[in-house]
């Protein structure tokens, strides 16, 4: 490829290096000049042009984009079409992100203008995530190049998803005086919300005494529950295992087992124990894995789920990456950092999952209610795209498929909630933690059925998150009366997954210490439409 300043009469078929206004229309980057486009040029006193000739043997960068990624084995994975250069690549499962770094870092050696770049190895995803992005350089690139390219990535995977399996998990818990059972009931509730992540399920919960024998029972009677599906079983000991020859990994032996790790270089989740009988992983969960925040049993699981074969090597493999949280005695200098490399990012989280039982039984539903022609639910969904969040994800549950269908078309993640009819707070967890909100400061909770919100009352509420610093609760009031929608901070997760029932965000915002911003929005922050009266109060018309 020669690259450089063209005169027009040696135009015809260069390929643009940058875009070109034009008084009719714009010849974009990596357009092909024509004769028409020289006549064009010539009119609007253009003389010369920043391009590229393609030489014998160039492949121009669409092309080279398309050959890289037709070399990629699609292992649950979607490609977009070649432009500009670029294919993204898309999971089209809920799994396990795996790449093979030597792959990828071969591959992208072989010439600069050829880059892949993808996420981290064992990374989790969902069913719709980007996980890896082609990009040629240059408008063009030796076809010898791209043949070598294409030839590393058919020698070996570079990267794939590992589909999530269906486990029969069972839950071995010990007792001691000194363990109180609410402690021992929330830790069942909350590895249940754990696996459900993974599509999976408890299918059984054993207490036993903290004891070798008892424990050693309890996992041969979880071995023998069924046979339909791949077992798993889970240890939470009622104190923190010590040694090797302690009660969990003693009664895994004991069991029939062996054990392949006792303890693992991640941290939180040190004290974890990885036993094996046959074909069937028995863990020694640590007791950091009490807390819904991410630790080393969250690794361990991934893999396990994944199908992977997890031992001894890949556990003392995760230290680099392995220390996953501060500790309050060591030097913070992350939060000054990152105050000041980018802005305070909000995620919008509409939750449409509820029944509407108070819309009566004649099959109306409030969500589908028309509001100018346009159904309730997407009305909400466009005025949070509209707004200054960095995603919208509405949650579903309660007529799924119809809430669903009038989101087509729209830039939205729908979350799927099976645990609706629960309450509002098994929805509001779905959506807290569902990927596109995983990674933004704060989370813009807002009730599909409020048809008053608009897109400056959000940005207003994201404003005042902002020039808190992402570090307060803000609130939609009227005067002075709370109200919806609020923006809750990524801090307050752990809050956040103990919510049970039919209950909001109102008591994490009582008692979480942090400060509370009101934001006056007017009567849109008390507007909802709970009742086929209210709906048509409000301006909307019911549909079946």
């Amino acid at each position: 490829m020669k690259f450089g300043e063209f005169p027009l009469a040696n135009a015809e078929g260069l390929l643009l290096a940058h875009a070109v206004k034009l008084p009719e229309r714009t010849l974009r980057k990596g357009h092909r000049v024509s004769l028409a486009d020289i006549e064009a040029l010539n009119r609007a006193g253009i003389a010369s042009i920043t391009a590229a000739r393609i030489e014998d043997g160039d492949l121009d960068e669409d092309e080279a984009a398309r050959q890289l990624a037709a070399a990629i084995a699609p292992k649950h994975l979607r490609f977009s079409e070649a432009a500009t250069g670029r294919v993204n690549v898309y999971a089209v499962v809920d799994g396990l992100f795996v790449a093979d770094r030597d792959v990828v870092d071969r591959l992208n050696r072989i010439d600069p203008a050829i880059t892949v770049a993808c996420l981290a190895d064992h990374a989790r995803v969902r069913a719709g995530d980007m996980v890896a992005t082609i990009k040629i350089i240059p408008l063009a690139v030796p076809g010898s190049k791209v043949h070598a390219a294409c030839v590393a990535l058919r020698s070996a995977v570079a990267f794939e998803v590992k589909p999530f399996a269906e486990y029969a998990v069972s839950l071995v818990a010990t007792e001691l005086p000194s363990l109180k059972p609410v402690v021992m009931d929330k830790t069942a509730h909350l590895l249940q919300r754990r696996l459900s992540a993974y599509g999976n399920r408890l299918i059984r919960e054993q207490r036993v005494a903290h004891r070798r024998d008892a424990v050693a029972d309890a996992i041969n009677e979880a071995m023998a529950a069924t046979d339909r599906f791949s077992k798993l079983v889970i240890v939470f000991g009622a104190s923190a295992v010590i040694d090797e020859d302690d009660v969990i990994p003693a009664a895994i032996r004991q069991a029939g087992g062996e054990i392949m790790s006792v303890g693992i270089p991640v941290d939180p989740g040190n004290l974890m124990v990885l036993g094996r009988i046959g074909e069937t992983y028995v863990v020694g969960a640590p007791g950091c894995a009490r807390s819904p925040k991410e630790n080393g049993f969250d690794w361990v699981l991934d893999r396990i789920l994944a199908g992977e074969k997890p031992d001894a090597r890949d556990l003392t493999g995760m230290g680099v990456g392995g220390l996953l949280m501060e500790i309050e005695t060591r030097p913070r200098p992350r939060d000054s950092y990152e105050e000041h490399s980018r802005p305070v990012a909000v995620a919008a989280v509409i939750l449409a999952a509820g029944k509407a039982s108070r819309m009566g039984e004649g099959g109306a539903h409030k969500l589908l209610a028309l509001f100018d022609g346009m159904p309730l639910v997407r009305r909400a969904a466009e005025t949070a795209l509209a707004a200054d969040a960095t995603s919208v994800t509405v949650v579903t549950g309660h007529r799924r498929g119809e809430i669903e269908a009038a989101l087509s078309g729209l830039g939205v993640v729908a979350i799927e909630n099976r645990d609706y009819a629960s309450g509002m707070a098994s929805s509001l967890i779905s959506g807290f933690f569902a990927p596109p909100a995983r990674d933004a400061d704060g989370v813009l909770v807002m009730l599909a059925d409020m048809p008053g919100v608009t897109v400056a009352d959000l940005n207003a509420l994201i404003a005042a998150f902002r020039a808190a610093s992402g570090r307060a609760i803000v609130r939609a009031v009227s005067n002075g009366k709370r109200g919806n929608p609020v923006i809750l901070p990524r801090s307050l997760g752990d809050a956040v997954m103990r919510l049970e029932g039919d209950i909001g965000a109102r008591h994490i915002i009582e008692t979480s210490g942090l400060p509370v911003i009101d934001v006056d929005i007017g009567d849109a922050a008390h507007l909802d439409v709970d009742t086929p009266e209210a709906v048509m109060a409000a301006g909307g018309i019911l549909r079946g």
